[in-house]
Formats: C-alpha cells, structure tokens, sequence
C-alpha cells in the first residue's frame, strides 16, 4: 500500500509537470511577441533578429519535444531555468517571494483553525438552538464566498474608505526605519488585510469541520457522563470532546496549507503583495516561460507534500487506519 500510494503521487506529479510545460506555450505570443492582457494589443519588443538570436539563446528554437526533454532533465537536476524577463535565475527570483507567501499561508490557517474550532465547538454545544443555526448559515454562506470577493470588500472599506491599512504592498517604499521593531510593525500594518481575508476563507472550513467531529464525539456515552458529573462546560468542550474530535480537525488543517496557496495567489493580486501570486501574474503577462513553470512547479510540490503529510498524519493519530 505504501509503494502504491508513492506511485500515485509521481504519477500525480508527472502529469502535473508535464501540464506545467505545455499550458504556458498553448498561450497567444511568446517571450518576445506576445499579446498584451491589458491593453488587448500586440505587443513587439523585439526586432525579428533579436527575437530569433534570443529565442536560439533561450532553446526556444528546437522541436517542443526537445524542449520539453530538456526541461524534464533539468527538474531532475533542480535546475528551475533562466527567468527571460527578469534576466535572473528562476530559484533565487521564487526564494525571494514565497517568505511573504507562505508567512500569509501559516497565519491565515493558524488564525481560522483556532476560529473556526472554536465557533465550531461553541455550535455543537449549542445544537438545534438559534446560536447554532445562525453560525451554520453564516459559515455555509463565508464559505462559499471567493477569497478575491472577500479581499475587495476589506480593501474597499478599511483601506480605501477608512484609511486605516496600506492599499497595496508588504512595506512602505524606501522606509527608513528607526529601529526593526518599526520595520515589523510595518510588516504586520501592510499584511493585515491580506492575512485577514484568507483567515477569514478558512474559518468556515474549519468550523464545519469542527462542528460535526464534536457533534459526533458529544453524543457518546463518555461525553453524557461527563455532564452528569458536573463538570465546567468549558472542561468538557475543549478538553474532553475536542481532544477526542480533533483528528479531523488536525487533517483539515494540513490540507488548508496546501489549499491556500491558490487562495494565496488571488489575494495577492488584490493587495498588490509581493508573494507568488503577484509574481505568477506578471510571468503570465509578458509570456516568462521558464518562470511560470518554475512557479506552478513549487506550488504543485508544496501541495502535494501538505497533502502527503496529512495522510502520514492522519495515520500517526489514529493507528487503526492502515
């Protein structure tokens, strides 16, 4: 079962791997003539020389079956490519974005699981009562609503009409700060809002999640016990029902790390953050090949390893399941 479950994941990685090399050229235009998003025009930055000295430079002149082997050695060396854009090394390019994006992932997931657990368990106590249907309309309704939606309508209110957060990046521009406790107050002022909307994505998730394993849990014999013996409602809740219902809760949040990410990338873009998301929008864009797959790649790898280790984790808490 191990061996079978390995395979799958590389399979489930090849195929990835292998759409993340076609999808970007199956786009209009190329590096260096492409069609602009934004404008809806062609755009020629090259003269036809250089396009085609640039394009024998980048390998982009052979058989894409050539290329496309070229590119499966070079995964296997951990050699992610040459930006075209940027004229920089993919690696260092992605090793200087994903801090901003994977700090954004492990405080919106920290911040809705301990929410969403908590309303969660606030709902189950309280079931079939008016406290817990409103919370399930709520949660079913959040839940629903795109992080981009949410991410708009915080940028529109607080930053825009209140002018209480920054509109847009993780840093004031050529700052000069006083003292690093300034440079991290700074921080923590410009990625409020972005971490606040994908917290806000993952509360109903977790609570969902929450509400029915403490559900589950309440409704043992152990639990009816327990009230009968008088103990404090807060005991009972988060130390002998949530301790026995978290196994789904802690798998959940494993999985949320790897499914942020895409939420990640959205919200970027409306905050103007200089994670992945930002980054992968503008590869797409001016059509960067080698920077686009190199994106996707770690993405992909990032997710399939959260999702691995939820499964690993998963087995760890319950030895029953083989």
């Amino acid at each position: 079962m191990k061996y079978q479950k390995l395979i799958k994941h590389l399979l489930t990685f090849f195929c990835i791997i292998t759409l993340n090399f076609f999808l970007p050229r199956l786009m209009p235009g190329d590096p260096f003539y492409f069609l602009s998003g934004e404008q809806g025009e062609i755009v020629v930055s090259y003269s036809q020389e250089e396009i085609a000295r640039l394009k024998s430079y980048y390998g982009l002149d052979v058989p894409v079956l050539t290329q496309y082997g070229r590119y499966l050695k070079n995964i296997l060396k951990g050699d992610l490519g040459y930006s075209i854009y940027f004229g920089n090394d993919v690696r260092t390019i992605i090793q200087n974005r994903v801090p901003w994006s994977v700090s954004l992932v492990l405080i919106s997931v920290v911040i809705g699981g301990f929410m969403g657990t908590f309303l969660g368990c606030i709902s189950a106590w309280y079931r079939r009562g008016i406290l817990d249907k409103v919370l399930y309309f709520i949660m079913v309704v959040l839940s629903e609503i795109p992080a981009f939606l949410i991410g708009v309508f915080l940028l529109f209110c607080l930053a825009a009409q209140q002018s209480l957060f920054p509109l847009s990046g993780a840093m004031k521009p050529f700052a000069d700060y006083a003292s690093w406790a300034d440079k991290v107050l700074d921080i923590i002022h410009h990625g409020f809002l972005p971490a606040l909307t994908l917290s806000i994505v993952q509360i109903g998730g977790f609570y969902l999640i929450a509400r029915n394993s403490m559900m589950t849990v309440m409704s043992k014999d152990y639990m009816t016990t327990a009230t009968a013996k008088g103990l404090a409602t807060g005991r009972i809740l988060f130390r002998h029902a949530l301790s026995n219902a978290a196994l789904p809760i802690v798998t959940r949040a494993f999985y949320s790390l790897g499914q942020a990410v895409g939420g990640t990338i959205l919200v970027e873009n409306v905050f103007k953050y200089p994670g992945l998301g930002s980054l992968i929008r503008y590869a797409v864009i001016v059509r960067d090949y080698p920077l686009i797959q190199g994106i996707f790649l770690v993405v992909t790898f990032f997710v399939i390893i959260m999702n691995m280790t939820a499964d690993i984790i998963y087995k760890r808490l319950d030895p029953r399941i083989s």
